[in-house]
């Protein structure tokens, strides 16, 4: 069995599905202690029924653009551990479909809270826990629309451009402490959110829904979906020491997205 990230502790916010709960798997896989906090109880509930017994896996709730939430979570996870190698900002929403004059304030707002201020939360509290450790991870969620503009999707790629600014700049701040700072900017991923994104795309253009996916599909060029195991590779592979001098990267793992459009 790989042991790669035997002795790692890992933090990953909004680890209860989708690629949080994918990561999450891989890393228990290779022997790593994993810590996951997310908002939906439903999902929380499912993992402690069926993984109650798994003395490394830690599952918390936790709203992660509520900041006193935040600061409550690390207070239990430091009761756990004083040190980790690894957070990973996952936490992220789609965000509503449509042209900016047509969005609201509260729209914005709210995205850019969960999508890039959950961060800060999250980030400035691990910082001293992988001190201690003398050096580890942090891996931030961004996107292809971090990288591209995105149509009718401004206020999550203003989000996800955000987030590549401070992948960037931690990567030079926290470099002297051995703190390696990556961006993943996952393509299009199979799954729920997907699902939503396809519908809402589909009502505001008034066309059929098999359309949108077929079209968000031939947007990479291996003309595929890509899935959440994909990125939990990706994490476990920044993670291990097989990564230690890579830093201030911003990796596509999307069959060479092409546009998004």
């Amino acid at each position: 069995m790989n042991k790669s990230l035997n002795g790692k502790k890992i933090l990953i916010s909004a680890g209860a599905s989708g690629i949080g709960w994918a990561t999450a798997k891989i890393c228990l896989s290779k022997g790593a202690t994993v810590y996951i906090c997310d908002i939906e109880t439903k999902y929380i509930a499912k993992i402690k029924k069926h993984h109650l017994n798994n003395k490394k896996l830690f599952v918390y709730n936790c709203d992660a653009s509520n900041e006193i939430d935040v600061n409550e979570l690390f207070k239990k996870i430091l009761k756990k551990t004083k040190k980790l190698d690894c957070l990973i900002n996952n936490v992220g929403v789609a965000g509503p479909t449509g042209t900016i004059e047509k969005l609201t304030s509260k729209h914005w707002e709210k995205t850019l809270k969960i999508n890039v201020i959950s961060h800060f939360y999250f980030t400035k509290l691990a910082i001293p826990m992988l001190k201690k450790n003398n050096g580890g991870s942090i891996i931030n969620m961004s996107s292809g629309a971090g990288i591209m503009g995105f149509p009718l999707r401004s206020p999550y790629a203003a989000s996800k451009w955000a987030v590549i600014g401070i992948t960037k700049t931690l990567a030079m701040e926290l470099g002297k402490f051995k703190i390696r700072v990556n961006a993943i900017c996952p393509g299009t991923i199979k799954g729920d959110r997907m699902v939503r994104v396809i519908r809402d795309k589909a009502k505001f253009l008034k066309i059929s829904k098999k359309y949108i996916e077929r079209d968000f599909i031939s947007m990479a060029s291996i003309n595929s979906w890509i899935y959440e195991e994909d990125i939990g590779n990706m994490c476990s592979f920044l993670i291990s020491d097989d990564a230690k001098r890579i830093s201030g990267q911003v990796i596509g793992v999307d069959g060479n997205a092409t546009r998004l459009d």
